[in-house]
């Protein structure tokens, strides 16, 4: 089965937490193929339109996709920023993640990216994490939930993950997750990444 995975991206997003789940996935399913499977993962780069964006620090990023023309997804990453207060006043990006993360089946977040989950409602009395440094500033904001600062957090229908390269250990519990263990293992080794597989709550 073909599990398609929407990446969002906007101006001044964190690059390693867009590429770091998105090399994951395209790993998984180039493992996969090389083993005579189908390929698992489907992965967009999604915009809130099909213009580029430009990311912390400079890089521009263009959507292979729109979040009104992607359709039903299996999975929503919704990455975090730096400049998050910014991120979070803008109308757009939050129209775009509320419109992602209704046609996804699980909404993941990655860092900072959880603040945008939990403005959408998504965070509501369940446990989550984001980075470490703003855990407590979260926790204010949205008041409800139980916060940690495991690497990852997996309530079911929602995911969050904790600071930039957490990203990437999350991508591989949502490969084991969906694909099993075997080749979550066999990715984490592909891309010479010390995955614990037990460093998560779920």
């Amino acid at each position: 089965m073909m599990n398609r995975i929407g990446i969002l991206i906007f101006d001044e997003v964190d690059l390693l937490d867009v590429g770091g789940p998105y090399e994951v996935f395209l790993t998984a399913s180039r493992l996969a193929v090389r083993r005579g499977r189908p390929a698992p993962f489907e992965v967009a780069v999604v915009g809130a339109t099909g213009e580029p964006v430009e990311a912390y620090g400079g890089m521009r990023l263009i959507p292979t996709h729109t979040v009104g023309g992607i359709g039903p997804i299996d999975l929503a990453v919704i990455p975090g920023a730096v400049a998050i207060d910014r991120v979070l006043a803008d109308g757009e990006t939050a129209d775009a993640v509320a419109t992602l993360c209704a046609t996804a089946t699980v909404a993941t977040s990655v860092c900072t990216g959880a603040f945008l989950l939990g403005d959408a409602g998504l965070l509501r009395d369940r446990p989550w994490t984001t980075h470490w440094e703003d855990v407590e500033t979260l926790s204010q904001r949205i008041g409800t939930g139980h916060a940690t600062t495991a690497r990852w957090v997996d309530s079911g229908e929602v995911v969050t993950a904790g600071g930039l390269s957490s990203g990437i250990a999350m991508a591989l519990h949502m490969v084991d997750r969906l694909e099993g263990r075997e080749l979550a293992v066999a990715t984490a080794k592909q891309i010479d990444y010390l995955w614990d597989p037990e460093n998560g709550i779920s």
